[in-house]
């Protein structure tokens, strides 16, 4: 029984996927997920690696007042090693509210990175620490500790849904949210897909430089006989 109110309240953590089966995720590049989630559950260009490092593990979600980090200080706690911070700051892109302190703690219990709609501070210092962080914006401002705030429910950030337990992949290209219960399905689907890019790499490589179907569409479309 979660204690706490609504909007001031740390929800259990679902049962965790199969370890062997989250691996399978680690390294896939977030285009070919996106693409292989029907080019939805992504999060928007404007959530942005800050120290050049990718991440991928579980979601422990927090929702955060602006302008505050209680709740984010608790969820370094509560999340397991390996697991990504993924915060929402109600739209507060002045008020940092993780860094170089926060991520000594984040680093020492071994978390796997931390995605912040909002604002981090300390970059420098982040990438010295070699800790997986992605964000809306840097900012010097600070914040405060006084709550309310909300860890493992539903949250918005980088305008996609993340659900605590959703699988976080992040990389070069931006961040994916694989929905927990779907982890299978969104395996077998990257898999066909890069089975797919790997046959027309081949296809390039033996002199078909140009795919037969963009001709097709555009003879349908009235633009060339």
């Amino acid at each position: 029984m979660p204690l706490g109110k609504l909007g001031f309240r740390i929800l259990p953590f679902p049962p965790r996927l199969d370890a062997a089966l989250l691996g399978r995720f680690q390294g896939l590049a977030t285009p070919n997920l996106a693409d292989a989630m029907g080019r939805f559950n992504f999060m928007d260009a404007g959530i942005q690696s800050r120290t050049g490092l990718p991440l991928f593990g579980l979601a422990v979600t927090v929702n955060a007042r602006p302008a505050d980090n209680l709740m984010i200080h608790k969820a370094l706690q509560v999340a397991a090693p390996g697991d990504i911070v993924v915060v929402n700051t109600c739209g507060n892109t002045t008020s940092a509210v993780f860094g170089e302190l926060m991520c000594n703690t984040a680093v020492a219990a071994r978390l796997g990175g931390i995605v912040v709609d909002g604002a981090i501070r300390d970059v420098d210092g982040l990438t010295s620490l070699g800790f997986p962080a992605f964000s809306r914006s840097v900012c010097a401002g600070g914040c405060d500790k006084d709550g309310p705030g909300e860890i493992n429910v539903p949250i918005a950030c980088g305008n996609t849904v993340v659900m605590p337990g959703d699988i976080i992949v992040g990389d070069d290209d931006g961040i994916a949210v694989v929905p927990r219960d779907s982890a299978e399905e969104v395996l077998r689907l990257v898999e066909e897909l890069m089975a797919r890019e790997k046959k027309r790499i081949a296809e390039i490589q033996g002199g078909v430089w140009y795919k037969s179907e963009i001709d097709d569409a555009l003879r349908k479309k009235g633009v060339i006989e």
